[in-house]
């Protein structure tokens, strides 16, 4: 299917390894300049030189901080006017809610909710100029289905979609969209990681713990990151400009809700 993006600039945050690599190389195989953020130069030197060596196009990184203005900065000095902005950042720790303090709320808001809104309004106003932009904000499915030891990334996960949610239907008759991806269990290093941290402090087998979690997934099998990447370029196609606003569920299923 042609999406109609080649030669578009993007953004794509969080993108060394995991799902922000994914929606990087499948927006790369379509012809996006792509430039990669994130925190660790060597593993983002990396994935930028793998992924161009695998779709043929030239990827650029910054190795940055972007829940810091100074980290903002230097990723839009890297790219200025981009036509795309994937917003991607680990999720707060997790721990009893009771325990959490101010200073807890105050960085998991940093990192997952004011410094998205930070570049969403730097570079909003430019796409709405050019009559084109995409912007997909990696949440959770957390966000439909919260757990009480995830309260830090419940509530500013939840906070950004309540964010994307009014800003989206004001720009959207500007081709610019807002959408946000909510990923389950995909099989990446941070669920295996995941999965580890569980089996050591309830003593059991990594794969008895592996196999638990993906028996209760409907799909019977974890998601894999090119899926994720796939649903990701496509909301940023030409032909995407009527979804907006939206918070798509990529879980294989688990999620029981209908709404």
């Amino acid at each position: 299917m042609e999406l109609g993006l080649s030669g578009r600039r993007a953004i794509v945050c969080g993108a060394s390894a995991g799902l922000g690599r994914a929606c990087a190389q499948a927006l790369s195989n379509e012809g996006v300049e792509v430039v990669l953020a994130a925190r660790t130069e060597e593993t983002l030197k990396r994935a930028a030189g793998e992924i161009a060596e695998s779709s043929g196009f030239s990827v650029d990184y910054v190795a940055a901080d972007v829940t810091t203005e100074q980290g903002r900065h230097a990723l839009l000095g890297k790219c200025p006017d981009p036509d795309i902005l994937i917003n991607n950042a680990a999720g707060p720790p997790v721990g009893d809610y009771r325990q959490l303090t101010r200073e807890d709320w105050i960085k998991a808001l940093d990192g997952n909710m004011l410094s998205a809104i930070e570049l969403i309004n730097t570079i909003l106003d430019p796409m709405i100029e050019r009559k084109f932009g995409r912007i997909i904000n990696i949440t959770s499915h957390m966000v439909k289905s919260p757990m009480a030891m995830l309260s830090l990334s419940n509530g500013a996960r939840a906070g950004l979609t309540g964010y994307v949610g009014g800003v989206a239907r004001d720009v959207a008759k500007h081709n610019v969209t807002l959408n946000n991806l909510l990923p389950g269990q995909f099989d990446t290093g941070r669920l295996a990681a995941n999965h580890q941290n569980f089996a050591t402090k309830q003593g059991l087998e990594l794969e008895q713990v592996r196999n638990t979690f993906e028996s209760q997934i409907p799909a019977k099998r974890f998601g894999q990151p090119e899926e994720f990447g796939a649903a990701a370029a496509f909301l940023c196609s030409a032909g995407s400009g009527f979804i907006t606003g939206q918070n798509l569920m990529l879980d294989g299923g688990q999620y029981p809700g209908l709404i």
